[in-house]
């Protein structure tokens, strides 16, 4: 039955006229009383009788009052119940390398708006997982780089990035404006251990597999790697914001592809929820990188009313 003929039924039933039930709907009389036609023709029966006084129910009305207000009272709470379940729903996110983080900000500024109910939690995964934690459903959605197997994955590119040389304080090349990443050759690399993505190893190595050098898993054991054992490699451009301190010098490189930062999710999961917190984050990272004021007013504009 239709949710709204059933509302008009149980508004006329309980004011005994048609023009105060159209007043507590805010509804013009006439399609008021052509939803009760339209009701009462699926019937097939009267379900009011005009009197003077306005209206009273039939027998047939008498029996449906009830069943509509039951019919109308637990629709209300299916959509309440609906309404909860996406008010508590967590999305985690992966981040990879320090991924797109600098849009974080922007983007949960937007769903917070957008979106109050919705909670993000980040889950950082180790430099030797690309995918973020995808793979090990640990996460719905991954801010992470190129290249990597992306096999059963959706991939949305959202810009590039740079890439810098972390170098000792006292290396020669740490007071060079930039640097070739061929000038690397034959030094010793922090590495990633064996069994990491073919493609995501070779690409920061970006020397021979067997270049000698410290196996490595995180950003810090990186730069613990860089002060301590007097190792070089390379890092995102953000490193050099993120993890500044002494002992530590950061250069640009040239001469290797930059890193491709991306959105990552299961191809065979679509969310509504995910789709939300990845089109913020893609906003928030086109705002910034067009320089635009207003990151969230793209995903603002078709947000739920």
């Amino acid at each position: 039955m239709d949710l709204r003929a059933l509302r008009c039924f149980v508004a006329v039933a309980e004011e005994g006229h048609f023009g105060r039930a159209a007043t507590r709907l805010h509804l013009a009389q006439p399609p008021l009383s052509r939803r009760i036609r339209d009701l009462e023709a699926d019937l097939a029966c009267r379900l009011f009788e005009r009197i003077p006084t306005g209206a009273r129910l039939t027998a047939a009305g008498e029996v449906l009052l009830p069943e509509a207000r039951d019919l109308l009272a637990r629709a209300e709470r299916a959509r309440e119940l609906v309404r909860a379940a996406e008010s508590v729903r967590e999305v985690v996110l992966g981040t990879v390398a320090g991924a797109g983080l600098e849009a974080g900000a922007d983007a949960l500024a937007v769903l917070r708006a957008t979106r109050p109910g919705l909670r993000v939690r980040l889950h950082e995964a180790p430099m030797t997982d690309p995918t973020g934690g995808l793979r090990e459903r640990r996460v719905d959605l991954a801010l992470t780089r190129l290249p990597f197997d992306t096999s059963g994955l959706t991939i949305r590119q959202l810009g590039t990035e740079p890439l810098v040389a972390a170098v000792p304080a006292d290396d020669p090349l740490a007071g060079r404006p930039r640097l070739h990443v061929s000038e690397l050759a034959g030094r010793p690399r922090f590495r990633l251990p064996a069994g990491t993505d073919a493609r995501w190893r070779t690409y920061w190595l970006a020397a021979d597999e067997d270049t000698p050098g410290p196996v490595v898993t995180s950003a810090e054991e990186c730069l613990h790697a860089v002060v301590w054992d007097g190792v070089t490699g390379l890092l995102p451009a953000g490193a050099a914001r993120r993890h500044a301190r002494p002992g530590i010098a950061f250069v640009p490189v040239d001469g290797h592809p930059p890193s491709r930062v991306v959105l990552a999710h299961r191809a065979d999961a679509t969310e509504r929820l995910v789709d939300a917190v990845a089109d913020a984050l893609a906003d928030a990272h086109a705002a910034r990188a067009n320089g635009s004021a207003r990151p969230g007013d793209r995903l603002a504009a078709r947000a739920p009313r």
